[in-house]
């Protein structure tokens, strides 16, 4: 029988806190580097060498993860138990890239059927769009696709996008631009409208309940726009929402496209949330190719042994870190532009999931929970915030990312080496230089070292690599948060916000503070 137990109750985490901490810097080697590989799914290897974990920690961290039944939660999970607890739900975006059991059934439809239905409906019409069949109120064909949603709806599917638009570009599969419109601040929506072609732009609203407050405000603003510029806004606009939402079937758009409460926003890339516009924007069999490499890290993360199990490895080094060492933060860092979005998107995945601070059972935790999360690519963030990374007084753990390749093919040598070869030594050398810091008689000029990382490593950033990429982070999270005994699947923390700006909307409702803040941004309130 499973349990749910806190981190405190189990048996494993007392004997993992009370062993000895091993520096990083005396037990990096070469043969150290060589063994602690971990294939993680579509092409990548997780590297876990320059992390404060000796043979004894890894073998407490596997005891740990046996005794909490992480694995075994996960397989509930993919077999459609009600692991959402906050909302009584199914937890299910694995379900969206394929099956990891049994069959998941609700009401009479079976899920994965529903959710591959709706992926092949968003090939199909992304297909109809590619040939001109599906065309705008001029008759012109679709240029570009303009994504409007915020948080999940806009995170992860703009960092996805972000991340395929050179490659796609150099391949030859960019079949059209995408652009996001998610602020509710009018400045957002007025930039990107004032430099796209109206007629041959296509908006995808995205919004599960179809009335998230700023992104139907974002509607209305590119409506007016369109409908300005002589166009007729609903042969120009689709929606991806739920079947129960205002907007399922509306005749204001050209089409709608469907998910469910099981799919959390920021897990719903796989999902219509990131199918359609990447469907649109690199044809559908590139977004297949996301989902195959996605499914490839999920089936991976089943293993039972920690050691073969990177997502699962990766999740308890980080857990080892936040609750052992004390550790309060994470780096992402890669070292690819392409990425310049995607530690956007895990700040949101990791800190809306596991900022958490009651169990699943509503008592309060009396340990930390998820880290806080920030990062930048390389190497601009070597010359902006690795000082303090370095020299600072807090250690933050490291999670780097990396490419032999490059996306485009081109590339230009100097000084004896090309740009790639510039890049990846730096990636090389601020591993090294983190884990054994620099002895100096002017301590302005020492380094601590002893800081930890990881790496994530593949051949080439494209839909494969991109999909198992982002699982990995996906089972990552979900395997803390079982860790942790926390609820990673509701977001309560973003709800009391939403309702005291509504509550100001309609003059402060009596809430002087309200009241007085509104009064100073220019809003008329009265208490």
């Amino acid at each position: 029988m499973i349990e749910y137990k806190r981190l405190d109750e189990t048996k494993a985490f007392p004997k993992l806190a009370a062993l000895p901490i091993p520096r990083v810097d005396r037990i990096l080697t070469a043969e150290r580097i060589a063994a602690c590989d971990i294939p993680s799914g579509g092409g990548l290897t997780y590297n876990w060498a320059a992390s404060p974990v000796d043979e004894k920690i890894l073998a407490a961290l596997g005891e740990l993860a046996e005794e909490q039944g992480l694995v075994d939660k996960y397989k509930l999970l993919a077999d459609g138990e009600i692991m959402n607890t906050g909302e009584g739900r199914m937890v299910l975006h694995h379900l969206a890239r394929g099956r990891l059991g049994k069959a998941v059934v609700r009401e009479e439809r079976d899920l994965r059927a529903f959710y591959e239905g709706e992926r092949e409906r968003a090939a199909e019409f992304a297909r109809s769009v590619h040939a001109g069949k599906i065309v705008g109120s001029t008759g012109q064909a679709f240029a570009t696709a303009v994504q409007i949603g915020i948080g999940g709806s806009d995170l992860g599917p703009r960092a996805l996008y972000l991340a395929l638009e050179r490659w796609a570009m150099a391949e030859g599969r960019l079949m059209m631009g995408a652009r996001f419109i998610s602020n509710v601040d009018p400045d957002d929506g007025a930039h990107t409208l004032a430099n796209l072609d109206l007629e041959t732009s296509l908006f995808i609203l995205v919004s599960k309940s179809g009335v998230t407050q700023e992104t139907l405000a974002n509607e209305c603003l590119v409506r007016d726009a369109l409908e300005a510029a002589g166009l007729d806004p609903a042969k120009h606009m689709v929606a991806v929402t739920s079947e129960t939402s205002p907007l399922a079937g509306n005749p204001g758009y050209l089409e709608s496209f469907y998910i469910d409460d099981f799919i959390g926003g920021r897990y719903s890339s796989s999902s219509a949330v990131g199918g359609v516009v990447l469907s649109l924007a690199f044809g559908p069999e590139a977004f297949e190719e996301f989902l195959s490499g996605a499914h490839e890290a999920d089936k991976l993360a089943l293993e039972k042994d920690i050691s073969h199990n990177a997502a699962l490895l990766d999740a308890m080094i980080g857990l080892y870190e936040r609750n052992v060492l004390k550790m309060g933060q994470t780096a992402v860092l890669p070292y690819s532009e392409a990425l310049s979005r995607f530690p956007a998107h895990l700040q949101q995945l990791d800190m809306e999931s596991n900022g958490k601070r009651v169990d699943r059972a509503g008592t309060e935790l009396g340990y930390s929970t998820g880290p806080v999360v920030f990062g930048e690519p390389g190497t601009n963030g070597q010359h902006s915030f690795y000082q303090l990374l370095h020299q600072g007084t807090d250690a933050t753990p490291l999670q780097f990312i990396g490419f032999l390749e490059g996306q485009t093919g081109r590339d230009i040598e100097v000084e004896g080496s090309t740009s790639r070869q510039k890049l990846n030594a730096n990636l090389a050398a601020q591993i090294v230089a983190f884990a054994r810091g620099k002895e100096d008689s002017n301590k302005n000029k020492a380094f601590p070292g002893g800081r930890p990382s990881t790496l994530i490593r593949g051949g080439r950033l494209e839909p494969r690599s991109l999909g198992a990429l982002l699982a990995h982070f996906e089972n990552k999270v979900m395997f803390q948060g079982f860790a942790w005994n926390v609820n990673s699947f509701d977001q309560e923390g973003v709800q009391l916000g939403k309702l005291l700006a509504k509550k100001v909307l309609a003059g402060s409702q009596g809430d002087p503070a309200l009241a007085a803040y509104a009064r100073m941004l220019g809003l008329e309130a009265s208490e």
